[in-house]
């Protein structure tokens, strides 16, 4: 008897925190796999192509979002982004939970299509704070940054769509809190229909 993986998205506004976040998961649950998602902007250093992301031409990217062949995508901040539908759903049926860390607005998306995935929101401990993180991160001029706060409070707004909230004031605290929430969400009812049919037709 065995239970069904689960698709866990992850989101939340730039600068949140939610990358370090994930990482931390990944070091405490083995059955845990990464989506992978293939995206327009330009490599930064130390990423790899298929570990970080898929790197794609624009071109490359229409033909696939022509094809149908994402879960979702979205245009952030000049670049694109989206999600391989063929790369997550043979990670499930390989018996692997999926965690896919994504913006806001593919989030969404995902919410219109897998309503059996697991949806957690993360929150910055302040708006001043976030400021403060992406800041320390050096890649963003004035300008970008300002952009990138204004999107962060609009992107805060959706939280109320989402099935969790988590804070990221410690990212020890916010990763223990996220593998509980998917320890609950495989030991619903819900999610154990055939171990339970099993049982009955043993």
């Amino acid at each position: 008897m065995s239970r069904n993986n689960i698709l866990i998205v992850v989101a939340g506004p730039s600068g949140v925190g939610k990358g370090t976040v994930c990482k931390k998961l990944f070091r405490h649950m083995d059955d845990l796999e990464f989506s992978v998602s293939a995206t327009t902007r330009k490599a930064r250093e130390g990423e790899k192509e298929g570990v970080n992301y898929f790197f794609v031409s624009d071109a490359k990217f229409d033909n696939m979002v022509k094809n149908e062949e994402f879960l979702e995508y979205a245009d952030v901040f000049d670049n694109r982004y989206g999600t391989p539908k063929d790369y997550v759903f043979s990670k499930l049926k390989s018996g692997k939970d999926v965690l896919l860390e994504i913006d806001v607005q593919g989030a969404v998306m995902v919410m219109q299509s897998c309503r059996d995935a697991v949806f957690i929101f993360i929150l910055p401990p302040s708006i001043e704070e976030q400021r403060n993180r992406l800041l320390s991160r050096g890649t963003e001029c004035e300008e970008q940054l300002n952009l990138r706060m204004n999107k962060a409070k609009e992107e805060i707004g959706y939280a109320e769509k989402f099935d969790y909230i988590v804070i990221n004031e410690d990212v020890d605290t916010a990763a223990n809190e996220i593998m509980s929430i998917i320890t609950s969400e495989k030991l619903k009812v819900s999610r154990n229909e055939q171990i339970i049919k099993e049982l009955i037709n043993s």
